[in-house]
């Protein structure tokens, strides 16, 4: 499903226009990109949880010529999937 079915699905599912579907999508999305921008978490019971960690410093390879590179530190967006949406996957 990409943005544009989700769209779709919410504005059926609440009974409300594509516009209003779309601009909360964007809100919501939004939201939870300031607030993890912040170093926060973005909780949602029984769905799952957005966090943010540091991934230090390491060495790897070029896998052409098997040369031996740093790659910087850097923050990444990690999903844990909540018990309702694994129990529901599964």
């Amino acid at each position: 499903m990409n943005k544009t079915e989700l769209i779709d699905a919410i504005a059926a599912d609440a009974g409300i226009s594509k516009a209003a579907a779309k601009k909360a999508l964007e809100s919501f999305l939004g939201n939870v990109e300031g607030a993890l921008k912040k170093g926060g978490r973005v909780s949602l019971v029984g769905f799952g949880s957005w966090s943010v960690s540091t991934r230090s410093a390491r060495e790897g390879r070029n896998p052409q010529t098997g040369a031996t590179i740093k790659i910087k530190a850097k923050k990444v967006v990690k999903f844990k999937a909540g018990s309702e949406l694994s129990d529901a996957v599964n």
